[in-house]
């Protein structure tokens, strides 16, 4: 089986516009946190600030002509808190249909559209603010319903086109595009709602993800068997180093899916890692305002500092899990779980840790940047464990542990709003504890009962050897 050269090779191409995709969808997801902090009126949450004076301003304020055309509304933190969770109550009700679909109809029109759709609803989320609260809410839950459907089909897509031993590279540059959006789009945000108005934070961002649809949609095909400019050799590459990992029947085993103890052990895995994952993306930016007192701009950049460190761990381990796969031999199941085990043991640590410094800030974001950082381990451990144990079925799997997932960035932020009511140092080290007990406990269930084999159930043969 010769490998065919990763340069300009149709899977990496594939790779690269997936990072892009997933780039410009974690851009369109994050904005609104950052955007929030301007669309609300200052006294509104003037109340909840009493307490905060734990530590001293030192932000040095640069006269700098701030824009202050934007529209201002009067919701108060509990409203804040819905506004921010409502997108992930239409991401969960596509994770699993999103998989089947994929199955189905492939995922190049799936993850295309759901991109696409969400972009759409971007350019529409200042009108909804003008018309309500309720619009904002139905508009961020559909942008949800958009973006819930990509994970899933992306991993189908893979299931066709990466070979087991570049799994971990193909897809760690794919789902990097998340983080690096992340990076982007929080202080650039910032820096939008600084020099020119809230509502070009989400004209921008959903302009360029129509524009990368078109891209997608030409360039992009769900298999090798259907691309236009594939090489012959990188064809039969692929095909050949698939073949007795797909299978070939058309119903989906849904019984032993659901049976299968090492999908579970993805599931708690992915739930776990989420709860901190959501708790930091979407309160970061607050802890910084209301306990370590940034002002805006300085903001965006030390939000986005821990999801810099995240994408570029996520590469490197990438390569580092397929170079211990393929040159070292190393079992899959063993690099799975010790990277998951870093993954989320590291965190936890530093996140605990980083609720004990006060108000030494440089340390307060190097904590928490080293602890996502580490985060970035995951993605080459259960994040892609799918693909190792049912590679026919793992945009449905992956729907299932994603949807579990989801749940965090519904109850997460809720829960952790309802703990910070006074912004004490005290409170937000118990959101902290409970995101790192959270941590701790998926991490020691993955290793116990992970596995790295495709799973009878996953394969062809499965019925006639049970008959």
């Amino acid at each position: 089986l010769v490998s065919v050269p990763a340069c300009c090779s149709a899977r990496y191409n594939l790779a690269l516009l997936a990072f892009f995709g997933f780039f410009l969808l974690y851009a369109l997801r994050v904005n609104l946190s950052v955007a929030l902090v301007d669309m609300v009126e200052p006294n509104t949450s003037l109340v909840k600030n009493t307490t905060s004076n734990v530590c001293p301003e030192h932000s040095s304020t640069k006269n700098v002509p701030r824009n202050t055309t934007g529209v201002k509304y009067s919701w108060d933190a509990d409203t804040q808190g819905w506004i921010l969770g409502s997108f992930f109550y239409g991401y969960i009700i596509t994770q699993i249909p999103g998989g089947y679909l994929a199955s189905k109809i492939g995922g190049k029109l799936l993850l295309g559209f759901g991109i696409f759709g969400t972009s759409i609803f971007t350019l529409l989320t200042p009108l909804a603010a003008n018309l309500g609260v309720g619009y904002l809410i139905a508009v961020r839950a559909l942008e949800g319903l958009g973006e819930g459907v990509t994970f899933p089909a992306m991993h189908s897509m893979w299931s066709s086109w990466a070979p087991p031993l570049e799994r971990s590279k193909l897809l760690s540059i794919s789902y990097a595009g998340a983080q690096l959006g992340t990076v982007v789009s929080l202080p650039l945000s910032g820096l939008i709602c600084y020099y020119m108005n809230w509502v070009y934070v989400f004209y921008i961002f959903g302009a360029l993800g129509v524009v990368w649809f078109f891209f997608w949609m030409w360039l992009v095909s769900d298999t090798p068997e259907t691309h236009r400019n594939i090489s012959h050799a990188e064809k039969e590459y692929i095909l050949s180093s698939l073949k007795d990992q797909l299978s070939t029947q058309k119903s989906v085993p849904w019984r032993p899916i659901l049976e299968s103890i090492p999908l579970w052990a993805i599931v708690v895995a992915h739930f776990s890692y989420n709860w901190t994952f959501y708790t930091l993306l979407t309160l970061l930016p607050t802890y910084m305002k209301e306990i370590l007192r940034f002002d805006a701009q300085e903001n965006g950049f030390l939000s986005a500092l821990p999801y810099f460190g995240c994408w570029l761990c996520i590469i490197l381990s990438g390569q580092i899990a397929d170079y211990l796969r393929e040159q070292q031999n190393f079992s899959t199941v063993c690099v799975r779980k010790c990277f998951t085990l870093i993954g989320m043991i590291g965190p936890a640590l530093f996140l605990v840790a980083a609720g004990f410094i006060g108000c030494n800030y440089a340390l307060a974001v190097a904590f928490v940047t080293i602890s996502t950082t580490l985060g970035g381990f995951c993605t080459s451990g259960y994040s892609i464990n799918h693909l190792d144990i049912a590679p026919s079925y793992a945009g449905i799997l992956l729907g299932i542990t994603n949807s579990f997932a989801t749940i965090p960035g519904m109850v997460g932020p809720v829960i952790a709003k309802n703990l910070t009511h006074n912004n004490t140092v005290g409170e937000w080290q118990t959101v902290f504890y409970i995101a790192a007990s959270i941590n701790l406990f998926g991490a020691i269930f993955f290793a116990l009962f992970a596995s790295g084999e495709v799973q009878d159930w996953a394969v062809s043969g499965y019925h006639l050897h049970r008959n």
